[in-house]
C-alpha cells in the first residue's frame, strides 16, 4: 500500500457527516446557544467553555430517563470537588434495559460456537428476576456484588441487577489467581459472589470450582455464592459455602418488570481497580450518572452508535472496556458478546463473527491488530464486512503501519478510531470522530467536553511537543473515590498531586498538526502489556516466595509496537537462573496472578537500583533500557546499580 502522508487514510463521504449523530447534536447546541458551532474544533471548545449548556444538552439528546434536576453543575472551578447534576435522580439500569422488544439485545458466543440471543423482553425480565433475587438474600443499596465471570450474557445481567436496586457491581475475568481474586475483592467486604464454573481458552477448558470455593471461603462478608454453569457437566457447588446454581438462584422468581429506584446521580455503580504498582490495587468507586452520560457521550457522539447497531467489542469481564459495552445497550444498540481466545482456532475467527452476526462496530486492541498483521492475513480477501462501519483499537498506541494495514487489508470505507483513557475514567479522553478524515498514526479528537491539554514539567501546555496528558476542567465520569480512603487523600494523591487542580494522567502525548492526538505509552511505572494494566507490586508478591530471589524488579519494555514485561532478579549468593527457576517463576504468576502478569524475559542482576529510603526505581531502570538519560541520580543510593541494566544483549530480541 503506498500512502500520502499528506493526505488522510480516510475521509467520510458527505452523506454519512451529514447523517452523523455528531453532527446533528452539534446543530442542536448551535440552536440553543443562538450562535453557529461550525465544526468539531468548536463544538468541542462549546464543551468546555459551557459545561452546562453541553451536558444539559447531550442529556435531552441521548433522553436520558430520570429527573435532571437543577444546577448542571455546582462548584465547577473545583478539581477535585465539582459535582454535576447534584439534584439529579435516575437508575442506570433503567437507562440501559429501555426497550422490551423482541428484537436481540445480547448475542453471545464462546469459542466453542453457538450462538445464544437474548431479547430485550428476555433481558428485562431476567434484568427485573436478579434484582428481586438480589433482594431475597439480602443484598440492597450500597452493598458490593463480585463477579468471577466470563464475557457471558449472566455477567451483564447480574451486574444490571445490581445496578437496578442501587448495588455496586465489581469483576474479574476467571483467570486470576486466588490472591489476585482476594487482592481486590478483599478489600470491598462483598455480599453476593457470581462465578463461572469455568471457562475455554485456545481450545482448552478450565474448571475453576476449586478457586471460587477457596475464594468464598476466605471473603467472610459473603451472604452467599451464586454459581453460573458454563462448562458441560452440571457443576457440584456442595463444598462452596452458601452456593446455589445460576438456574436455582432464579427459579420461582416471578417476572415482573424491574422496579427501579431512582438514585442520586453519584451513586456507586462500578469498582474498578489500579494496577497495584506500589501494594494492593486502589479501589476506584465509579458513580452511575457519570458512567451513564459519560458513555453516551462517547457512544452517540464519538462513534455514532444508535438503535439497529451491533457492536462487538473484544473484552474480558475485568476490563473497563467490559463495561463501557454494557452501557452500549442504552442506546438501544444489540451487544455482541465473545468469550474465549481471539485466533482459536484459526485467524478469520472474528472477521467471520463480523460477517455472521452484521456487526457494525468491532471493538479490539492494537495488539489483535498487529497480530493478525503479523499472521499474513488479509481479511478484505476473505470476508465481506457489508455491516462494519466502525474499528476501534485501545490498550496500547496504535501503530502508524497499523492505520495501514486496516486500511489496505481490512476494509477501505471504515472509520478506524483510536481511542484512549483508562480505568480510572471508566472512559476515554481522546478518541474517534465519525465525521471526520482520518490520519495515518493520529488519534483524531479530543474528548468533547474534556478539557485535554499537554504539560511540561513546570506545567506548561505544550502545542506540538510530547509531554504529560492532563485533564484542566471536571468531567462526570471523575470516581467518586476511592473505597476505604474517607478523606479523599488517596485520590488526590493519584490524580493532582503533580499539578494541583489539574487531572495527571500518566500518559505520554502529544497534538499533532491535525488537532489529533499520539500516545506513546505510560509516563509511570504501570505495566500495561496488551492494554492490560499489572502492577508491579502483585508480580513482586509471587516472584520474592522463592527462596531463589532476594528481590526483583519489573518494567515495560516497549516492544514491536506494545509492551512487555521484563522481570529482573537479584538471586542468593552462589545461585545462577536456569530455564527451570525461570518456568517456576512463570508458572507461579500464571497460576496466582494472571497469565497477563507473565513476563517475557527473565534476566539475572546483581544488584537492584534502590532510593535511599529503599524504594526499588522502576522508572528509571525503564529509562536506561530504552536509552534515555536517568535524572537525579544523586537520589539514588547505589546510582551504579542503573549501568547493569544498560545495553542488554537480551532485551534486543
Amino acid at each position: 500500500m503506498t500512502v500520502d502522508p499528506e493526505a488522510p487514510l480516510w475521509r467520510p463521504d458527505p452523506a454519512r457527516v451529514a447523517a452523523a449523530r455528531v453532527t446533528a447534536f452539534r446543530r442542536r447546541l448551535s440552536a440553543r446557544l443562538a450562535r453557529d458551532v461550525p465544526d468539531y474544533r468548536a463544538l468541542h471548545a462549546r464543551s468546555v467553555g459551557d459545561p452546562e449548556a453541553f451536558w444539559s444538552e447531550l442529556w435531552q439528546f441521548a433522553d436520558v430517563i430520570g429527573e435532571m434536576g437543577d444546577p448542571v453543575l455546582e462548584r465547577a472551578a473545583d478539581m477535585p470537588g465539582a459535582r454535576f447534576f447534584p439534584n439529579a435522580r435516575l437508575n442506570f439500569a433503567e437507562n440501559v434495559v429501555r426497550r422490551s422488544d423482541e428484537a436481540p439485545a445480547i448475542l453471545a458466543e464462546t469459542e466453542r460456537g453457538a450462538t445464544r440471543a437474548i431479547s430485550w423482553a428476555e433481558l428485562r425480565r431476567d434484568v427485573g428476576r436478579v434484582a428481586q433475587a438480589l433482594r431475597r438474600t439480602g443484598v440492597g443499596t450500597g452493598d458490593r456484588v463480585a463477579g468471577i465471570v466470563a464475557n457471558v450474557p449472566e455477567a451483564m445481567i447480574a451486574a444490571l441487577g445490581a445496578a437496578a436496586i442501587g448495588a455496586v457491581w465489581s469483576s474479574c475475568s476467571p483467570d486470576f489467581g486466588v490472591e489476585g481474586v482476594l487482592d481486590r475483592f478483599g478489600q470491598i467486604a462483598p455480599a453476593l459472589l457470581v462465578a463461572v464454573d469455568g471457562y475455554c481458552y485456545a481450545g482448552k477448558t478450565y474448571d475453576v470450582t476449586a478457586k471460587v470455593e477457596t475464594v468464598a471461603r476466605a471473603l467472610p462478608s459473603l451472604r452467599g455464592t451464586v454459581v453460573v454453569p458454563l462448562l458441560e457437566a452440571r457443576p457440584t457447588v456442595a463444598s462452596i459455602p452458601r452456593a446455589t446454581l445460576w438456574p436455582d438462584w432464579l427459579e420461582g422468581t416471578p417476572d415482573p418488570d424491574p422496579r427501579y429506584e431512582r438514585f442520586p446521580f453519584h451513586q456507586p455503580l462500578y469498582i474498578l481497580y489500579s494496577s497495584g504498582t506500589t501494594g494492593a490495587p486502589k479501589c476506584i468507586v465509579h458513580g452511575a450518572g457519570g458512567t451513564l452520560v459519560q458513555h453516551l457521550k462517547e457512544h452517540q457522539l464519538h462513534c455514532d452508535i444508535g438503535a439497529g447497531d451491533r457492536v462487538l467489542y473484544v473484552t474480558t469481564c475485568g476490563w473497563m472496556m467490559w463495561n463501557w459495552l454494557v452501557t452500549v445497550l442504552a442506546s438501544g444498540a444489540t451487544v455482541v458478546l465473545y468469550d474465549g481466545a481471539p485466533f482459536h482456532p484459526r485467524v478469520a475467527r472474528l472477521f467471520e463473527l463480523v460477517d455472521r452476526l452484521g456487526v457494525t462496530l468491532f471493538g479490539t486492541s492494537a495488539k489483535f491488530l498487529d497480530a493478525v498483521r503479523k499472521a499474513d492475513y488479509r481479511p478484505i480477501e476473505h470476508h465481506a464486512l457489508t455491516s462494519l462501519k466502525t474499528i476501534t483499537s485501545t490498550g496500547s498506541p496504535l501503530l502508524p503501519e497499523s492505520f495501514d494495514f486496516v486500511y489496505d487489508a481490512i476494509k477501505t470505507d471504515v472509520h478506524l478510531a483510536s481511542i484512549s483513557g483508562g480505568t480510572d475514567i471508566v472512559s476515554c479522553f481522546v478518541g474517534g470522530n465519525p465525521a471526520a478524515p482520518v490520519w495515518r498514526g493520529e488519534i483524531q479528537a479530543r474528548g468533547l467536553a474534556m478539557d485535554v491539554d499537554v504539560f511540561d514539567g513546570d506545567r506548561r501546555s505544550l502545542a506540538l511537543e510530547p509531554g504529560e496528558l492532563v485533564c484542566k476542567s471536571p468531567f462526570p465520569s471523575m470516581p467518586v473515590g476511592f473505597w476505604n480512603d474517607p478523606d479523599g487523600a488517596k485520590y488526590r494523591a493519584a490524580y493532582f498531586a503533580r499539578f494541583p487542580g489539574v487531572w495527571c494522567h500518566g500518559d505520554w502525548m502529544r497534538f499533532t498538526e491535525h488537532d489529533g492526538a499520539i500516545i506513546f505509552g505510560r509516563s509511570d511505572a504501570t505495566l500495561k502489556p496488551g492494554g492490560v494494566r499489572i502492577g508491579t507490586a502483585e508480580i513482586y508478591r509471587q516472584v520474592e516466595q522463592f527462596p531463589e530471589v532476594l528481590e526483583s524488579l519489573a518494567v515495560g519494555q516497549r516492544w514491536e509496537g506494545d509492551e512487555r514485561i521484563v522481570l529482573f532478579v537479584r538471586l542468593a549468593p552462589g545461585l545462577a537462573l536456569d530455564e527451570g527457576l525461570r518456568e517456576r517463576i512463570r508458572d507461579r504468576l500464571r497460576r496466582h496472578a494472571s497469565p497477563r502478569h507473565v513476563p517475557a524475559r527473565i534476566i539475572p542482576v546483581s544488584d537492584i537500583p534502590r532510593t535511599k529510603s529503599g524504594k526499588v526505581v522502576e522508572l528509571a531502570v525503564r529509562d536506561v533500557i530504552h536509552g534515555r538519560v536517568v535524572p537525579n541520580r544523586d537520589a539514588l543510593a547505589n546510582p551504579e546499580a542503573l549501568d547493569l541494566y544498560r545495553d542488554l544483549p537480551e532485551l534486543a530480541h
